[in-house]
């Protein structure tokens, strides 16, 4: 599934780089609520054993492609991985590796675009302070409530955040 994200991600990054119609925040904002309304309405799909060897690669591809294409990483494979039934702290070892793999690969992908100067390096690297901050919170968060409370807050805050976004380019 990683070297299938660093795959996925090589096309496709020149739209991102490149998009002042802002169709990609657009895009954005509808993935994020197809997926929050996706958590909140429907029963949890499940991935058999056996089907994971071929389609790791391609949620993989998938989700670097459309990584690069609106800038998040969460579809399809934060579902995927919640498929798989691991249990929590895998479930939060298999994000963050994910997650990184993700970054790193749209990171040369908008690199390669001349779309992310290095004079950038600085700001991003100060911007990973306030990000660890909040993924400790998230942890603590976490651990004091209940997961389906969590995943339902954690859905609905996704779906108020996409409907700005797809909606930010109607007026």
């Amino acid at each position: 599934m990683l070297l299938g994200i660093c795959v996925g991600s090589a096309p496709g990054a020149g739209f991102l780089a490149s998009d002042s119609s802002g169709h990609a925040t657009t895009a954005l904002g509808i993935m994020l609520c197809v997926y929050a309304l996706w958590s909140l309405i429907s029963s949890p799909l499940r991935v058999p054993p056996e089907a994971e060897w071929w389609l790791a690669p391609l949620i993989g591809a998938l989700t670097g492609l459309l990584s690069v294409l609106t800038g998040v990483f969460v579809i399809p494979l934060v579902p995927y991985l919640n498929a798989l039934s691991l249990r929590g702290d895998e479930l939060i070892q298999a994000l963050g590796l994910s997650l990184l793999t993700s970054a790193g690969a749209l990171a040369v992908a908008l690199a390669r675009e001349g779309a992310l100067p290095m004079s950038l390096l600085g700001a991003s690297v100060f911007a990973l302070a306030p990000a660890g901050v909040g993924v400790l919170f998230g942890q603590w968060l976490r651990k004091k409530t209940h997961p389906a409370v969590f995943v339902r807050v954690f859905a609905v805050g996704l779906l108020l955040i996409g409907l700005d976004l797809a909606l930010r380019n109607l007026t």
